[in-house]
């Protein structure tokens, strides 16, 4: 018995219908699509808060790394100064300081250290404000304002002066190797300026250090003008900074200012004695600006002609003798022959003159 053709079509319509259902069904049950993996924004903070300039920090050894470390109340003073920096945070932005401090320790970008040295040294009458020797603190790394220190955990980015700096080394370094070929002007402006910035750095090192032993002697203040020129770590501005730090430390005894008077007249004494006369002083000029002048006036021109005109002369009878050796044995015969055949008639000439007489 054949089915209407009709029901059929309902059917089909039926089962198709069910079948989307059951699609839309199981869809809702399946996993939702991965969103794309967004950055932490308190790691973005730890880097906008690293690479600025309000935070004073400084660089410490901590088991046999050397670290970028913070004061906590250098921390909390810069959170107040600066709160365009959690905007960062968006939700997280209305967080206290002691509250952020805590996620950064959770999540490894800090870490809370502590002095190595907690005992006074002699002659100082508090512990350093910046310790050079950190150790991790051993209790709950949790964070506090009062002497406690917290170090980056993580590597700072790289500016991209720095980039362009580490290619730059190479080719300054090429540069230096290839002094001796360059032309004679710019030789003249290369060593004046090598000259004149080192003369500035030794008049500069010298003035700060008599400045240093007048006030320590006369007034016993350790006073050091641009306290930060010979610093290891240390920005520009800091490099640069001319008043001194405040002196922390015992005022020296009169015995020991005494002391070193003494031996700073000595010295002098001694310098004033035993110095270079005017002829030793131009003697002395002389050689250096003949060294000079050979450094400056170096090419590869001069060089080859020094090796051309370097060479020995050619000795004229070494020469005929080593053609007399290449010649053969043949020759060498014919040479004694003539050397034996001489010396017969030199032999009958002296028996001859000896009849007459």
């Amino acid at each position: 018995m054949k089915r209407p053709v009709g029901a059929e079509k309902k059917r089909v319509k039926r089962s198709s219908g069910s079948a989307s259902t059951a699609a839309r069904d199981s869809g809702s049950d399946a996993p939702p699509r991965k969103k794309a993996v967004k950055k932490d924004l308190f790691q973005l903070y730890a880097e906008k808060v690293r690479d600025h300039k309000g935070l004073e920090s400084r660089w410490a050894v901590m088991e046999q790394a050397r670290v970028e470390y913070f004061r906590g109340k250098d921390f909390v003073s810069f959170v107040k100064n600066h709160p365009e920096c959690k905007e960062i945070l968006e939700e997280d932005k209305d967080l206290d300081t002691e509250d952020i401090a805590n996620v950064l320790l959770e999540k490894n970008l800090l870490v809370r250290c502590d002095r190595v040295t907690k005992t006074l040294r002699p002659g100082k009458k508090k512990l350093s404000t910046w310790p050079a020797h950190l150790e991790i603190f051993r209790d709950d790394q949790a964070f506090s304002e009062n002497d406690a220190f917290f170090a980056w955990t993580f590597e700072k980015r790289h500016p991209l002066w720095q980039t362009l700096l580490s290619f730059f080394w190479p080719v300054l370094t090429l540069a230096i190797c290839l002094f001796p070929v360059y032309p004679h002007r710019c030789k003249l402006i290369v060593l004046y300026s090598c000259a004149g910035i080192l003369l500035m750095i030794l008049s500069l090192l010298f003035v700060r250090a008599v400045a240093f032993g007048a006030m320590w002697i006369l007034l016993g203040k350790r006073v050091w003008f641009f306290p930060n020129i010979l610093a290891e770590e240390a920005t520009l501005k800091e490099l640069f900074r001319f008043w001194p730090k405040k002196d922390e430390e015992e005022p020296p005894k009169w015995t020991s200012r005494l002391f070193y008077t003494v031996v700073a007249v000595v010295v002098v004494m001694l310098l004033r004695r035993h110095a270079p006369d005017e002829a030793a002083r131009a003697r002395y000029q002389r050689r250096m600006s003949n060294i000079i002048d050979d450094v400056l006036e170096w090419s590869p021109k001069l060089a080859l002609s020094g090796l051309m005109e370097n060479q020995p002369p050619v000795n004229i009878t070494e020469a005929a003798n080593n053609s007399s050796d290449a010649a053969g044995p043949e020759h060498t015969e014919e040479a004694d022959l003539v050397d034996e055949t001489q010396g017969e008639e030199e032999a009958e000439d002296w028996t001859n003159s000896d009849i007459k007489t």
